[in-house]
């Protein structure tokens, strides 16, 4: 796609990324069949193709309206259209760089704004995790729209970490709000690779990936978030510390390794981590790739027959940022197949977001909440409906889809850590 940037982006770095990316796109329209909100809206501008309109029109100097910020607001990012693309466009990236520079020059209204502001500052806060035991005690009064947001509390093993040491050790992100949601997420984790001969360290200066500013169009303190745990991790990965070195970096949460392992591309342009950043996302795995070095190891100690209460029948949802973000498919079914676990993806669009994406399903609830209902119906038809749960990998898919079902929406971890118990 011919493009001539307008000279205020001329020599810029978003300005000289975004026309490599553009220059890609052949304007085939195969993104839009596979864009979920293009798929519920019917409109050009709210698929991938349009939206990459809009921002070339930026780019080369046309000022952006709240119309142009309303339909890049839509974009779920959850990059299917990546997947898609025959030419190979990063869309992602170039979505992220027409919100900035529209973020700039539109101003959005006070309660949005207020909105955003208390999102990106209140789930990386440390406030957050008080503020959620405080949700849980009153939950039962809560209206509907606050209880989806607050899930009930977890059980004792939630706070069951293993205490043996072992010579192989992983460093593990616990997450911005997972462990005030889902800590049972976490500490499964642990369990289960400290079952294979791993030892799982955490750094206590890690954070937020980055993620959630960054996706709320604060570029800076998205930055901040990822340099602070370079920091946080830099001893543990270079061996500094008396724990050892680690071997890798394991993300349980696939929006944060899709972010993590981007750490890269994100500071590519700072000659203080750059080469930090760079050996961070090398070292990020998402817990999904340690599966097939864990089930020989587990395999022997399973006890799915002698344990009735673990689900053995399992739908499974594989989440965007694992399935188009860092482009890992299949390895949960075949890790969890091998073990015992009788595992099916939807027979339907098992490709389609299921509208959680970060704060997605508080921004855009009416959007959400209808790809939500469109992939429980999906995946409730598992197994001719006699799927006993339904799994996934990303706190936000779990915590999304659990709100419009009855079945149990699980971190697939946790159902193999109780199979090992």
């Amino acid at each position: 796609m011919q493009t001539t940037l307008a000279p205020e982006f001329q020599g810029t770095a978003d300005g000289l990324e975004a026309e490599a990316i553009l220059r890609k796109c052949v304007h085939c329209g195969f993104c839009t069949a596979t864009c979920p909100t293009y798929q519920l809206l019917g409109d050009e501008l709210d698929g991938p193709r349009g939206r990459i309109y809009l921002i070339k029109q930026v780019l080369e100097g046309a000022e952006p309206t709240r119309t142009t910020q309303i339909h890049l607001d839509r974009c779920l990012t959850c990059r299917n259209c990546e997947s898609t693309c025959p030419s190979g466009v990063q869309y992602g990236n170039l979505v992220e760089i027409g919100r900035r520079i529209v973020e700039a020059k539109v101003e959005r209204p006070r309660g949005e704004s207020a909105l955003r502001w208390m999102l990106k500052q209140g789930l990386t806060s440390p406030a957050f995790g008080p503020a959620m035991k405080l949700g849980q005690i009153v939950r039962p009064l809560l209206p509907q729209a606050l209880k989806n947001k607050v899930p009930a509390p977890g059980g004792a093993r939630a706070h069951q970490w293993p205490k043996r040491e072992h010579p192989r050790k992983v460093l593990m992100l616990l997450g911005c709000v997972q462990p005030a949601m889902m800590p049972n997420v976490n500490s499964a984790t642990a369990r289960v690779l400290d079952a294979a001969g791993i030892q799982t360290l955490v750094a206590d200066g890690a954070g937020c990936c980055g993620a959630i500013k960054s996706h709320l169009n604060d570029h800076e303190g998205g930055l901040a978030d990822m340099r602070r745990n370079i920091d946080a991790w830099w001893p543990l990965v270079q061996g500094l510390t008396a724990a050892g070195k680690v071997e890798a970096i394991v993300m349980n949460a696939s929006g944060c390794g899709v972010t993590v392992k981007a750490y890269a591309h994100a500071l590519a342009h700072d000659p203080a981590y750059a080469e930090k950043a760079a050996r961070v996302a090398e070292l990020t795995r998402d817990l999904s790739e340690l599966l097939v070095d864990l089930v020989p190891l587990l395999k022997p100690r399973m006890h799915l027959k002698s344990n009735p209460r673990v689900p053995r029948v399992l739908a499974y949802h594989p989440p965007c940022t694992l399935q188009h973000g860092q482009q890992l498919r299949g390895g949960v079914e075949a890790g969890l197949a091998e073990l015992g676990f009788d595992v099916s993806t939807a027979g339907s669009e098992s490709h389609l977001c299921c509208g959680s994406a970060g704060t997605y399903s508080v921004l855009q609830p009416e959007l959400a909440y209808s790809l939500r209902d469109r992939k429980l119906g999906h995946l409730n038809a598992t197994h001719g409906g006699e799927a006993q749960a339904i799994v996934s990998a990303n706190i936000g898919c779990i915590q999304h889809l659990q709100t419009g079902t009855a079945l149990p929406v699980r971190h697939w971890i946790e159902v193999l850590d109780e199979a090992l118990a």
